[in-house]
């Protein structure tokens, strides 16, 4: 399909969150999604679906689809003009039950202000409470071949977008094991709205086979008390970086974004140690050593 228009994508991006909580509900065997439809004051509004289960203790897959002006404060925070705009989107976090199982992000939207002003961004992330070499391996070569079938550029480019991104600048390491990040993908280069659309689509049905993966490598694995304590603490960090230096959260709260969306990104539960030390030649000791810029998974 070479027209595609603002309802268009919008419906995608509805059958996109639809297919996604029907198979995240099948994977748990527990949880529900709960929905909770809103409206936007100022034009447009939502579904957010929240589901507490036996994988995923706290997961959020949220559709927005918003318009109206756009002030100056958000058109400078979005390097445009004002004007009317339009902006639909999914977005997804899993915090799950078990620290042998990562945390994982997905968001993929499009923003348009007329014919000539429109973008496509999104990316998703991995946060492992324990880094598994095998499993990174799996994520980044799964996503590097979704990548690599729009264009031979787009992986390096966009996995160091999101190594630079997802950066704890404060605590000097990553947020996790990255992934890819991308924003902004327009007719520049000599690309259609036709194909940067066909790999956020690819990239938002990359989300289900790679957690089904994750989940059925690492869900029955058994775990400690100390292990459970290491989650609590990397969850921590997660919201550090969500609430200090995300881009998307801030621009939601102060741009009068709805508070529960927004923040249905932080886990039910994260803690905070003073001056926190782990045992040398531990799990942990190997993790935070490879929560770095440099670490390259496929090799």
């Amino acid at each position: 399909m070479n027209n595609w228009t603002a309802e268009t994508i919008t419906e995608w991006f509805k059958g996109l969150q639809d297919r996604i909580c029907g198979s995240l509900e099948t994977l748990d065997g527990k949880g529900k999604f709960q929905e909770d439809l809103w409206v936007r004051l100022e034009g447009g509004g939502g579904r957010t679906r929240i589901i507490e289960g036996d994988l995923i203790e706290k997961g959020g897959v949220n559709f927005s689809e918003v318009h109206g002006v756009l002030s100056e404060q958000a058109a400078k925070a979005l390097h445009t003009q004002p004007g009317t705009f339009f902006a639909t989107g999914v977005s997804i976090v899993l915090h799950p039950k078990s620290p042998m199982m990562p945390i994982i992000h997905m968001n993929v939207r499009y923003f348009e202000m007329n014919d000539s002003i429109w973008w496509f961004g999104g990316g998703i992330d991995l946060t492992p409470h324990y880094i598994v070499p095998e499993d990174a391996k799996f994520f980044h070569q799964y996503l590097k071949s979704t990548c690599d079938k729009h264009h031979a550029d787009y992986h390096p480019k966009f996995k160091k977008w999101a190594d630079d991104y997802f950066f704890i600048k404060h605590r000097k390491e990553t947020r996790g094991i990255g992934g890819i990040f991308f924003d902004r993908l327009a007719g520049q280069d000599g690309f259609t709205k036709a194909e940067r659309f066909a790999f956020t689509q690819d990239v938002g049905d990359s989300f289900v086979p790679i957690y089904e993966h994750l989940a059925n490598q690492n869900r029955d694995l058994p775990y400690t008390d100390q292990e459970k304590d290491w989650q609590f603490h990397r969850r921590g960090r997660y919201v550090e970086f969500n609430l200090v230096w995300d881009r998307g959260t801030k621009f939601g709260l102060e741009t009068n974004g709805r508070t529960e969306s927004i923040l249905m990104s932080l886990p039910a539960q994260a803690s905070w140690t003073y001056n926190h030390q782990v045992e040398p030649n531990s799990r942990e000791a190997f993790t935070l050593a490879n929560l770095n810029k440099e670490a390259d998974w496929l090799k």
